[in-house]
């Protein structure tokens, strides 16, 4: 895992919305930049972002692409803090 693209991709607060409203489930890109003020073009730069950083993953369905969270990158780094903090699993 790559820790810089990871934190990168959660220090803006768009990005991290986007991850928030994924936790309903598959959203189109559409969809979700129907909840920002801002073009197109910006909302797929912060999902490309977020895709090259593994948060989230796309899926073609039909005509649309659903993008949803990847969970696994989540718990790798909520697992690093864990152990940072000295709360690891093994404990």
């Amino acid at each position: 895992m790559k820790f810089q693209e990871s934190f990168k991709a959660l220090s803006d607060p768009t990005r991290r919305a986007i991850l928030d409203m994924l936790k309903g489930g598959a959203m189109t890109a559409g969809d979700i930049a129907s909840k920002f003020d801002m073009t197109a073009a910006t909302v797929s730069h912060h999902l490309s972002v977020l895709r090259e950083a593994h948060f989230i993953s796309d899926d073609r369905r039909g005509k649309y692409i659903y993008y949803e969270l990847n969970m696994t990158v989540l718990d790798e780094i909520l697992s690093w803090i864990t152990a940072l903090r000295g709360g690891g699993k093994d404990e």
